[in-house]
């Protein structure tokens, strides 16, 4: 099986050196980064542009491995694309349809912007959501059903927060071992459902 080419898709922020998706993608062998937008210009459509650009500039297999609204992004640009996807490891999506904290898009920007209604159908690929138990963006258990429709596996990670450095995350080890489930096409293995950060 020929190896894949992991794609990041960061989420509603500006470059972090010391985020997990950065460090990941500093020690893979074969990566593609979405480059980061920031909170400036909310355009789903155009988000979902720059995902369909990187992904089809890649040769061979592709991983998707997206953070907070980056998973959202997905949830949009994987009901248009026709690039195959051999899987996506989803961490920690937002729950857009509740009002964000403060500091974060509201409602209706997100609305206007195009990213509500948050897709619900079935994606086209495997996928692992990964979730925490004290996200402040998004309800464990509305996270956990928002897998469910998508058809994902379940990676319940205990309470890390949003999984970022503002919830005490740089380093991220779990992801590799989440990814290498899904390059090995296990991704119903049930350990995924037990999974924690170590």
């Amino acid at each position: 099986m020929a190896e894949a080419t992991v794609l990041i898709v960061p989420g509603l922020r500006g470059h972090v050196p010391e985020h997990w998706q950065t460090l990941l993608a500093q020690r893979l062998p074969r990566v593609r980064a979405v480059e980061p937008m920031g909170r400036t210009d909310l355009d789903c459509g155009a988000r979902c542009a720059a995902i369909e650009r990187e992904a089809q500039s890649i040769d061979g297999p592709v991983i998707v491995v997206a953070h907070s609204g980056g998973v959202i992004m997905v949830a949009h640009w994987a009901r248009h694309t026709r690039r195959q996807v051999r899987g996506a490891l989803l961490a920690t999506p937002p729950d857009f349809e509740t009002p964000m904290p403060e500091g974060y898009p509201t409602m209706a920007e997100l609305d206007a912007s195009g990213w509500l209604p948050v897709p619900r159908d079935p994606l086209p690929f495997p996928s692992v959501v990964a979730a925490s138990r004290n996200d402040p963006l998004g309800k464990f258990t509305r996270i956990e059903a928002m897998a469910l429709r998508w058809g994902s596996e379940f990676a319940d990670l205990g309470a890390v927060g949003h999984l970022n450095p503002a919830s005490g995350f740089g380093d991220w080890p779990e992801a590799e071992r989440l990814i290498g489930l899904l390059d090995t096409e296990l991704a119903t293995d049930t350990s995924i459902t037990t999974a924690r950060n170590r």
